[in-house]
């Protein structure tokens, strides 16, 4: 099927940050698309939610934590070899919890600068810069 045609993945995509102003990424299952990667925790957003209640239920199921969404980042439009995604990216706030890799291989908490360390996807690289400008 020619991408083109394929439907749009939406995604709520949360930019957790700490008390101390670190950011919580995750590492992919190695099984299963783009495997072993890191990225910004998030999910598919269901027809009956919205944006920020998608990101507050997939942290909870994901990595075990309460977080509040505060406000919109940024929106991308991406497209890889096999489908399209459309990522709604917010700041979050960690409230409480204690993080766990319930959905994932493996989760961190990082400083921005130290980002360009780990390999995300290329979507994901938009948001690095966005977070690096607000230094």
């Amino acid at each position: 099927m020619d991408v083109q045609c394929q439907p749009r993945k939406n995604i709520g995509v949360a930019v957790i940050k700490n008390s101390a102003g670190l950011i919580l990424i995750d590492r992919r299952r190695s099984q299963g698309s783009f495997g072993g990667f890191w990225e910004f925790p998030g999910g598919k957003v269901e027809s009956d939610e919205t944006v920020e209640e998608c990101i507050k239920r997939e942290i909870k199921e994901e990595i075990g934590i309460e977080i509040s969404v505060e406000s919109h980042l940024m929106t991308i439009d991406h497209t890889y070899s096999q489908f399209n995604v459309r990522l709604q990216v917010y700041n979050c706030q960690y409230v409480s919890g204690e993080p766990q890799p319930l959905e994932c291989e493996e989760i961190l908490w990082v400083a921005v600068d130290d980002l360009h360390n780990y390999n995300f996807p290329s979507a994901n690289l938009q948001i690095i810069s966005a977070l690096r400008l607000t230094l």
